[in-house]
């Protein structure tokens, strides 16, 4: 039988720590469980700061979700904000705490010790990064004093293109702000396949918001006017404020001085039940890494869900043993709004199973939201990444301007069950005009997966990888008014009648709006006898 301990210590609030607390009360009502937290809020909506910086949260209040004295009333726990945990004893189990109101230490001994104090944003060693005008963003703190900076300035400098970067580009434009976004990669939200992110980058455009990519930044210099960011490539920009959003770090110093073991990029090694190399001391959150379930590789996703759910892991081992429900592992699903477009990803990109060396293939699809002759729908364009061994879904991204998340969450659902492109091809799901196809996009999407493993499509990944016979099949009006570079117009509905134009001895190229037309084209050409190949995603993706 699991012996209940008689004091749990939880180092860290917000998402794992809070959710942890949360379920080893339901365990147990004797045991003294603490929580520790460094800063004065113990359990708030940090993947919402943004939208309050935006007021698009009006109300600060939403964003604490608990405060310790809802916390101590509802589950008796004993919340210690502002107290810093110091170092760890393992031999003795006991923590040294220090008060950061008056400085004063104490030890606290423990029988179970959880690590959630999360990751903190980077700050390079540049020069001039001391400067009281360069902030990041983590807390209720942060958020207050971004607030408060972005009223009395006229610009501000994101540096950094993912998700939070573009989140906070989107508010501040929000509140009157011109903001430029610098990025060290070539594309914004490079977790994201570059093509997939295009329509991303031209919303920004479009709305004013400057991009600087495939620039870094070589340090600052604060002026009496405001701040100047000096870029690799010799460039300044002088702005008023300055938001760093290059990544984050895992705060494990703590367990590295306890003799822990860390994985190669600092992260807390845990096993399936968030165990570390100490069977006394769990981890959970963005401290942590663990084994995803799709390749088996060793991996950190800093986002609440998995916190979320490894906080329920740990607290259910420690008081339910091996009959706990182990951690199967983050996928990585995540999403992005930027005005009225979302881009967002589900398991591992391109550009990821290239690093990785896994053999793959992929397709790019378009489709509609709900049914196109339904007031509303909008085109959602999606790439799907499988196994060539056993056409096992290996991830997917999706953009557009609705249902992207929906899309993004059957991906997720496939990947933990370890669907197959036939099992995508014939997933049910609610159809009626307003909410959906009677093809589903993700339907779509493992019917040309299946057509090209079959040999009935040979896919062309974009344009410049087609050779000089490429020939456009949409209706002649639309060619003219979005013509393709180097390409013929024969109409799909005139191709047959047309061949002889057609040089049988080189490979033929087609290429329509959203791709479905293009793969009709090639089929009627290798049906001919030509050696046809479909450009992918059509000209709606590639121009």
């Amino acid at each position: 039988m699991k012996t209940i301990p008689e004091t749990l210590l939880i180092i860290g609030g917000v998402a794992g720590g809070a959710s942890a607390a949360a379920r080893a009360r339901r365990h147990s009502e004797t045991t003294h469980i603490i929580m520790l937290e460094r800063g004065p809020d113990v359990s708030f909506a940090n993947c919402g700061l943004p939208y309050h910086i935006g007021g698009e949260i009006p109300d600060r209040a939403d964003l604490a979700i608990q405060t310790p004295a809802s916390l101590r009333s509802m589950l008796n726990l004993d919340v210690r904000t502002l107290t810093e945990a110091v170092s760890i004893d393992r031999a003795k189990r006991e923590v040294l705490v220090r008060d950061l109101a008056d400085g004063s230490e104490s030890v606290i001994t423990y029988d179970k010790l959880i690590l959630a104090p999360g990751a903190s944003p980077l700050r390079p060693p540049l020069p001039g990064m001391d400067s009281p005008l360069i902030h990041t963003l983590r807390n209720l703190q942060d958020m207050d004093r971004i607030k408060l900076a972005a009223a009395a300035v006229e610009h501000v400098a994101i540096i950094g293109a993912g998700f939070i970067g573009l989140e906070m580009a989107e508010q501040l434009h929000a509140i009157g702000k011109k903001v430029s976004v610098i990025e060290l990669q070539s594309q914004v939200l490079p977790q994201l396949d570059a093509e997939m992110v295009r329509p991303l980058e031209d919303t920004l455009r479009e709305k004013g918001v400057e991009l600087i990519l495939g620039d870094g930044i070589d340090g600052f210099e604060t002026t009496g006017s405001g701040i100047i960011a000096k870029l690799k490539s010799g460039k300044n920009l002088t702005t008023g404020l300055v938001i760093l959003s290059i990544g984050v770090r895992p705060e494990s110093g703590l367990a590295k001085d306890a003799g822990i073991e860390l994985g190669p990029r600092g992260h807390i090694k845990v096993d399936g039940w968030q165990v570390t190399s100490d069977p006394d001391i769990y981890a959970v959150g963005d401290v942590c890494e663990t084994e995803e379930p799709i390749l088996g590789k060793r991996i950190a996703i800093p986002l609440g869900g998995p916190a979320n759910r490894q906080g329920r892991t740990a607290a259910d081992h420690i008081f339910m043993g091996e009959k706990a429900l182990r951690y199967p592992g983050s996928i990585g699903t995540a999403i992005v709004r930027v005005f009225d477009h979302a881009a967002g990803i589900a398991g591992y990109s391109e550009a990821r199973l290239k690093a990785e060396s896994v053999d793959y293939q992929t397709v790019t699809v378009n489709g509609a939201s709900h049914a196109s002759y339904f007031p509303g729908a909008e085109t959602i364009t999606l790439k799907l990444l499988w196994s060539p061994d056993d056409g096992r879904v290996l991830g997917a991204q999706a953009s557009g301007m609705d249902g992207v998340d929906k899309r993004l969450d059957v991906i997720a659902t496939a990947l933990r069950g370890r669907l197959t492109i036939d099992d995508l091809a014939h997933l049910e799901f609610s159809y009626a005009p307003p909410f959906g196809n009677a093809k589903d996009v993700i339907n779509v999407a493992g019917f040309a997966a299946g057509n090209i493993r079959d040999g009935l499509l040979v896919p062309v990944p974009d344009l410049k990888s087609a050779g000089a016979q490429i020939v456009d099949v949409r209706p002649a009006a639309t060619a003219r008014k979005q013509p393709v570079p180097g390409a013929v117009n024969i109409p799909l509905g005139e191709l047959r009648h047309r061949l002889d134009e057609l040089d049988r001895g080189q490979p033929v190229f087609t290429i329509c709006q959203m791709g479905k037309t293009s793969y009709f084209a090639a089929r009627i050409l290798a049906n001919h006898g030509f050696d046809a190949r479909s450009i992918l995603g059509g000209a709606h993706h590639q121009l």
